[in-house]
Parts: C-alpha cells; structure tokens; sequence
C-alpha cells in the first residue's frame, strides 16, 4: 500500500485536550495532546458548543505536520455515549452524528469525536469510523440479572482498551481473536474486569458502579449498608454519588488517587497504606477469578493492562491470586489512539466488518 493510502488521522477528545494522531496503517507517526485551557473554554457552555472550536485545532494539528484531509485513508474518532453496540468499528453516519449532537445517551466530551473525524472526512469523500464506544455490550442472557427486576446489570466497560490488548495477545500467540478465550484486567482509575469469549465481551464488573474498589471507585458496598447511608441525612444525592464513583476506593481510604505514592507509604511503613492496597489487589484477584468461572475455566490468559499495570507491585500480587488459573500477561498502559488505528486499519483492510449504526 502506498503512502497516500494508508494514513489514518485518529482524534480523541477530552474534557480539557482533544489527542490526535496520524498513524500509517497502524504505525505511529505522531501523537500530540492539545490542551484546552479554561480561558480557552471560557465562552462554551456545553461540549456541542466547542466543535467548531476543536476541529479548528485538529486542522492546525495536520496543518503542522504538511498533510491535508485528502491524502488520508480515514479519520477515526472515540465512540462516544451511544445506544448499546457489539464490538468493533462503526462507519460514522447520520444517525449516530444526530444521537452524538443530541446527547440522546448522554452528554460527555467522547461525544465530539466522531463528529470532528466525520466533519474533516466527508470533504475528501473519505471514509470516518468510529471504535468499540463505551456503549458495547455484549453480555450474555445470565449476566444481564441482578437480584431485582427494576436493577437490571449493565455493561459499562473500557471497550476500547480492554478489546485492543485482546487482539494484540491473539496477535502475539498467534491465535484467531474468535478463538481467543481470556479475561482482561483494565486497571486505571475505573476498573473494568472482562471476560472474552471467542471474541465476545459477555460480563463485566461495571466499571463505576460494581468489583474491585480502585483508586477512585468504590466498587461493590454492603447493600442494607448502603441503603441505610443514603437515607441517613449525611450526604445529598449528587454527594453520595460522586463518592462512590470518584472520591471512593484509594481516595477515601488514603486520601490520593495516586497508586505510586500510596505504595510509596506503604513501602515507608505506613500501615493503613499497606492493609487498603493488599484489600484492592485482594478484590482484583478474586473478580478474575469470577470471571474465569464465566469461561468455566477455559481460559487461554489473563491480561492485565491499563495505567496501574505499570506497579510491579501489584502485578506480583494479583499474579499470586490468579496464575493458577491461566498464564498472566502484562501490556501496561492505555495507548486509545493506537487502538483507534488499529480497529480503523483492520477495517479497511478487510479483516473486520465495518459496522452501520
């Protein structure tokens, strides 16, 4: 394939930066972050608002680099918040454009990327494509039942980086994706524990709201407790969520979100570090294991990823629980622009259906 048909321009926005790439197929060229100061949102009363405002950058970011929108393959933007989708690469087409504009899922920065990607495609009649939103679901019929009807369990789950790390190990084991059978450990400051069934994303945690505490996530509470919390007059609505989903986990026990200074007190001696650390990668442990019972054990690894997957620490410790069950991989980190490339490039070159909205 030639130069001029195999750049893809990749775009992901945030509520303070829009991060753009340009790969070729699915080597990276460049990366860069543009930052959005508060001045520089000052005048924006939504997200929807700044999209004229970030696809000027973006311009400027290909501007920078010497290429314009015609000598590109594709764009590819983040999914955004969207009706529930299976897995994969979706053509961005007016009805997903008028759900993102609307905010009819949601409203959230993500909810711009596929706007900007169709927005610097369409001129250059060239395709814009979006990759696994954080809508995917996947679940199988069992997994959909908590306890009470009106509570329903729903798949919220960091898609993107949990299903790029499963291609890169079917990759580098030589398997088939569809014959890949692994749980994948996303561990940022969400945690998303996922088992992968021949392809298929069937369970998950819920990332905000259920598994492990993380460093800023409660995870699963003692439910009569928890009750008993939202009615005691100590907290208001909009509090007790933001507790549970933000100020939760690392942060409400230790104060920090930050795994590298609460291993550094731990490793000080500090006892409360040391206990509250060993309870995380403790509840880690144990949701693989879970979720290796959703593959009745037939699982080929597990892969344990995102930023935390740095901490030699907690590798080591969650391997202790798990390596039993399966190998234990480790790809840290959380590179969302690669994985935009790599699901956009597989799309054009065949190896993956380009899915409609």
């Amino acid at each position: 394939m030639s130069f001029a048909n195999n750049l893809l321009l990749a775009v992901n926005p945030g509520s303070t930066s829009t991060k753009v790439a340009l790969y070729e197929g699915a080597i990276v060229r460049v990366e860069e972050s543009l930052h959005h100061s508060t001045a520089d949102l000052q005048g924006f009363d939504h997200y929807q608002d700044q999209l004229e405002f970030r696809i000027t950058l973006v311009e400027g970011f290909l501007t920078r680099q010497g290429v314009s929108a015609r000598e590109l393959a594709a764009t590819v933007g983040r999914g955004g918040l969207l009706k529930p989708l299976r897995s994969g690469t979706y053509r961005v087409n007016t009805d997903m454009l008028n759900d993102l504009r609307l905010g009819v899922y949601g409203v959230h920065a993500s909810n711009l990327g596929g706007q900007i990607a169709f927005a610097l495609a369409d001129p250059s009649g060239i395709p814009a494509f979006i990759v696994d939103p954080v809508s995917v679901d996947e679940f199988c019929d069992q997994a959909r039942f908590s306890g009470l009807p009106d509570l329903p369990r729903q798949s919220m789950v960091h898609a993107l980086n949990t299903r790029a790390i499963a291609h890169r190990h079917a990759s580098a084991v030589n398997l088939s994706f569809d014959e890949l059978n692994v749980v994948v450990a996303h561990l940022g400051g969400g945690l998303s524990i996922v088992p992968i069934c021949q392809g298929r994303m069937i369970d998950v945690n819920n990332a905000n709201q259920a598994g492990p505490m993380s460093p800023e996530r409660a995870g699963s509470l003692p439910s009569y407790d928890l009750v008993r919390l939202c009615f005691s007059g100590k907290y208001t609505e909009a509090q007790l969520l933001k507790l549970i989903a933000g100020n939760g986990g690392l942060t409400a026990h230790l104060g920090t979100n930050d795994l590298r200074l609460a291993e550094e007190r731990a490793a000080d001696g500090e006892d409360i570090a040391d206990r509250v650390l060993e309870a995380m990668y403790y509840q880690i442990g144990k949701e693989i294991g879970a979720m290796a019972a959703v593959l009745q054990g037939k699982c080929n690894a597990i892969l344990l990823t995102g930023g935390m997957a740095f901490s030699n620490r907690l590798v080591a410790k969650v391997s202790e629980y798990v390596s039993w069950i399966a190998p234990v991989y480790c790809y840290p980190g959380e590179e969302e622009l690669r994985a935009l490339c790599e699901g956009a490039w597989r799309a054009l070159q065949g190896l993956e259906k380009v899915n409609e909205y």
